[in-house]
C-alpha cells in the first residue's frame, strides 16, 4: 500500500510539473492578437505595426508612472502645494488621453488585417477587456488579463 501511495503521488507531482513547464513555454502574450489565430502573412503585418506601437506606448507609459511618483511625492509633501498637484494632475490625464488614442488608432490598423470571423473574436476580446474596466498593458502582463481574454476568446470560438 506504501508503495502505491508513493508512486501514486510521485505521478501527480510529475504531472504537476510538466503542466508548468509546459505553461511556460508558451510564447507570451504581448497583443490581443496573439489570442487570434492569424496566418503567417497576418502575423508579420501585426509584427510590422507594434515595432512602432510598442516603443511608443512603453515611452508613454513610463512618463505616466513618472507623474504619478511625482504627484505621490506632492501629495505626502508636509505642506501640499494644490497648485502644482492640479498641474501635475493635468499631466497625467493628457497622457492618459495619448495613450487611449494611441490604443484605440492601433486597435483600428489591427481590426483591419482580419477576417470577418477574426473580427468577431477580437470584438469580443476587446470587449471583455473594456467590461472589465480597461484594455490590458501591450507588451506587459497585468495580472489575469491574459487568462480572461483567452477563456473569452475559447467561449467564443465554441459557439
Amino acid at each position: 500500500m506504501k508503495d502505491f501511495l508513493l508512486v501514486f503521488l510521485s505521478l501527480i507531482i510529475i504531472i504537476l510539473l510538466a503542466s508548468r513547464f509546459i505553461g511556460m513555454r508558451r510564447k507570451p502574450i504581448r497583443g490581443y492578437l496573439d489570442l487570434i489565430k492569424l496566418n503567417e502573412r497576418q502575423k508579420e503585418q501585426v509584427e510590422e505595426i507594434r515595432k512602432d506601437f510598442l516603443p511608443r506606448v512603453a515611452g508613454i507609459r513610463q512618463s505616466l508612472r513618472q507623474r504619478r511618483i511625482e504627484l505621490n511625492d506632492l501629495l505626502f509633501a508636509e505642506a501640499p502645494d494644490m497648485q502644482a498637484i492640479a498641474i501635475k494632475s493635468g499631466d497625467i490625464s493628457k497622457l492618459q488621453t495619448k495613450l487611449e488614442k494611441e490604443v484605440i488608432e492601433h486597435i483600428l490598423q489591427e481590426k483591419e488585417l482580419l477576417s470577418p470571423e477574426q473580427k468577431r473574436q477580437f470584438y469580443d476580446v476587446i470587449r471583455a477587456e473594456f467590461e472589465k474596466g480597461g484594455l490590458g498593458v501591450h507588451g506587459e502582463q497585468r495580472p489575469g488579463s491574459t487568462r480572461n481574454a483567452e477563456k473569452e476568446v475559447s467561449k467564443n470560438i465554441e459557439h
